[in-house]
């Protein structure tokens, strides 16, 4: 299994470099970028549905319920994500006396 090998180790390079981005990231840019994050969110969330909703001779039943769980997660990953984006734009508000 070379193959499930080498997505296991690109998974594990990805997530620690998006950990070591992140951590350097000042909190004045936090907003712009979690934006950022929101939207290659919607791209896994497409991804994830394409993944779910396949069905044929290549994919399994782990692969649909991967898939589905994929959907879940990224869809909450969009959802939290531009809510707290909206609570930290209300934070710089005036607000009306």
């Amino acid at each position: 299994m070379p193959d499930f090998t080498s997505h296991l180790y690109v998974f594990i390079l990805a997530a620690f470099l998006g950990l070591e981005v992140i951590r350097r990231v000042s909190p004045l840019l936090h907003t712009p970028l979690m934006s950022l994050t929101n939207a290659i969110s919607a791209i896994s969330v497409i991804a994830a549905i394409e993944l779910a909703g396949a069905a044929g001779e290549k994919h399994t039943t782990l692969s649909i319920v991967l898939g589905t769980t994929a959907v879940a997660a990224a869809s909450t990953n969009v959802i939290g994500g531009f809510m707290i984006t909206d609570r930290m734009l209300k934070m710089f508000k005036k607000r009306k006396p």
